[in-house]
């Protein structure tokens, strides 16, 4: 399609030219998630990042006391969160807590979008955890959670980069449905990736976002395997932008390297679907 083409081109002239500035990621959670990439990182600097945002304090208690996390006692404090949850899932939380409102736009049809996609995300991130647990790789439990977050990062990167360019009216031709989801489907992988090598993200999530739509892909990945499952399933429950009740995981290669059978995917579909009916 000319007009996908030359949108495609003009959005690569913006990305060239290195003038764009879009938001995708909250400065604080960001710092976290580089700080926590240090081997000698200290809980009072964990604190510190956290407690200089009262607004990001009041949503870390709030996701770390909601339904996601039933079963915990309550926490009142940031010093009581991070003792209790420990700084990896409490910078999680963060993580967690400030992407959701990244998915959002005073425009109608971008927020839709941005929705659906928030909705994937999560249910991405749930599932991955789940699948790091189910099948007895607890040293990534919370790796998982965040590649499952972020694995479609470029996504939203696109979608907010097209509604800028397009509030300042350099779009030729205009955007509809189509064409949104056409550049998306093209871009949204390599500039995931892009993005999460330009902010130093640790090197297993930039590889979880090159690798999870890939043909061939690394089997020996554990992590990579998980959100590829976790994005399978929610593609196969219509949890997101596609829905396709027609794949079978069973004896898939991401199943197969994860030793899972066809209860656990079973179970696995479960918790997807409470996932979307409860989120934070």
């Amino acid at each position: 399609m000319a007009e996908e083409r030359s949108i495609v081109e003009h959005i690569k002239d913006q990305l060239s030219s290195g003038i764009t500035s879009v938001p995708v990621f909250h400065a604080v959670a960001l710092k976290l998630q580089q700080v926590l990439g240090r081997p000698n990182f200290r809980l009072e600097e964990v604190n510190r990042l956290i407690s200089a945002d009262p607004g990001l304090v009041s949503q870390v208690l709030r996701v770390a006391n909601s339904s996601y996390y039933a079963g915990l006692s309550k926490v009142g404090t940031m010093h009581e969160a991070i003792v209790r949850l420990g700084s990896r899932e409490v910078a999680s939380i963060a993580m967690l807590a400030t992407q959701q409102d990244q998915y959002r736009s005073d425009d109608p049809r971008f927020n839709a979008m941005m929705q659906i996609l928030w909705k994937h995300a999560f249910c991405c991130a749930v599932g991955s955890k789940w699948l790091a647990q189910r099948t007895g790789y607890d040293m990534l439990v919370q790796e998982a959670f965040l590649a499952g977050l972020l694995h479609d990062i470029g996504n939203l990167f696109l979608l907010k980069l097209m509604e800028q360019i397009g509030k300042a009216q350099q779009l030729p031709g205009g955007l509809n449905q189509s064409i949104i989801s056409e550049v998306l489907a093209s871009m949204h992988v390599e500039q995931g990736y892009q993005l999460l090598m330009a902010w130093h993200l640790p090197e297993a999530y930039c590889t979880v976002v090159a690798g999870h739509e890939a043909e061939q892909w690394d089997q020996g990945n554990p992590l990579l395997a998980m959100v590829r499952l976790a994005d399978q399933s929610c593609k196969k429950l219509g949890i997101g932008m596609h829905r396709d009740p027609s794949l079978h995981l069973f004896g898939s290669a991401e199943a197969q390297v994860l030793g899972l059978k066809e209860i656990a995917l079973a179970e696995l579909e479960i918790v997807l679907e409470d996932a979307l009916k409860n989120p934070v």
